[in-house]
């Protein structure tokens, strides 16, 4: 466990030769990556997002594929489509961009909810159906998509269906005035992306897959999670609730997270930080919340100051 914790900070200090100052960001991306989860990033426009993705593919030897969504973009852009090879009178399957092992879909509320809905069966099943074929993605498959929280303008907001397929969503944030002079250093010459190499094999983040499995996961933990969404679903701010996929996703994450932090087990403070990250995306807020400009994070937040952290399975509940 040490020595794969020690691989695992190679990693983050790999991407952090390019993406300065977001440590808590790359770890939480990793987390995902580790859960085979995927991860909604909604920020503005520069302050790192496509370079984070990037890094974190270079990091790991893996194939990357950037998909620009657009107006105009149509499923088979994404998925990719069959073509009538007229030399050999069959049709031949060209993939698309989705076909890769981390891959960045970029401004994805820009696109039109049917081509949105071409990703809901990559996100959740690892796989494309085209043409009446099924066929399976790349193993890891890891996705990060980006969206801009100001702009709306020729936007189609993603449905809750699409939201509960991301495992976790983050926000970058402005750096401090310290970090913006480092970036500015950093890519006085080149960028260092354009350096940076392998420190972790794909075979090397596919073990960690079958590990992260492995990480315990007690009763009282178990129940604490499932006192957490309860009360999404009985709180006077939420119109909707979180699903059991978001329990399920809540538990993943925490496994992913102890194992980035070194242990074989999870404890209650994985689950009460994981939990606005995990869950907050997941929620239906009534309407008249925006006038007060209260978050899905600050919902989650008061939740988790209602309950008692567990250290029996009986105080697992209020």
């Amino acid at each position: 466990m040490n020595e794969n914790r020690s691989a695992l900070q190679t990693v983050i200090e790999n991407i952090e030769r390019v993406v300065v100052g977001k440590r808590e960001e790359i770890e939480l991306s990793l987390t995902a990556l580790l859960a085979k989860g995927h991860v909604l990033l909604e920020d503005v426009p520069g302050v790192g997002k496509t370079m984070m993705v990037r890094a974190i593919a270079r990091s790991i030897g893996a194939e990357f594929n950037r998909i620009q969504f657009t107006p105009d973009l149509l499923p088979s852009d994404v998925t990719g489509v069959s073509i009538y090879n007229q030399k050999t009178l069959e049709f031949e399957f060209r993939p698309g961009p989705i076909m890769g092992n981390v891959v960045l879909a970029d401004e994805i509320n820009r696109t039109s909810p049917k081509t949105q809905a071409a990703l809901l069966e990559a996100l959740e099943e690892k796989s494309v159906t085209i043409d009446g074929t099924t066929r399976p993605l790349q193993d890891p498959f890891f996705v990060m998509a980006t969206q801009n929280p100001i702009e709306y303008g020729g936007t189609y907001p993603l449905p809750e269906a699409q939201l509960d397929r991301f495992l976790l969503k983050l926000k970058m944030g402005y750096p401090s005035y310290e970090e913006e002079l480092e970036v500015l250093n950093r890519v006085a010459e080149k960028h260092p992306i354009e350096d940076l190499t392998e420190v972790l094999s794909l075979e090397e983040v596919l073990a960690m897959h079958k590990e992260v499995t492995k990480v315990y996961v007690d009763a009282s933990i178990k129940h604490y999670i499932i006192a957490i969404i309860n009360e999404t679903r009985t709180h006077r701010d939420i119109h909707l609730g979180v699903s059991p996929r978001g329990s399920i996703a809540l538990m993943k994450a925490a496994q992913a997270y102890a194992y980035l932090q070194g242990r074989e087990y999870v404890i209650p403070d994985d689950v009460k930080y994981l939990s606005p990250f995990v869950l907050s995306h997941r929620l239906i807020l009534r309407p008249d919340l925006e006038m007060v400009e209260k978050s899905g994070e600050d919902v989650i937040s008061e939740i988790l100051n209602t309950l008692r952290v567990p250290l029996s399975k009986k105080e697992a509940v209020r």
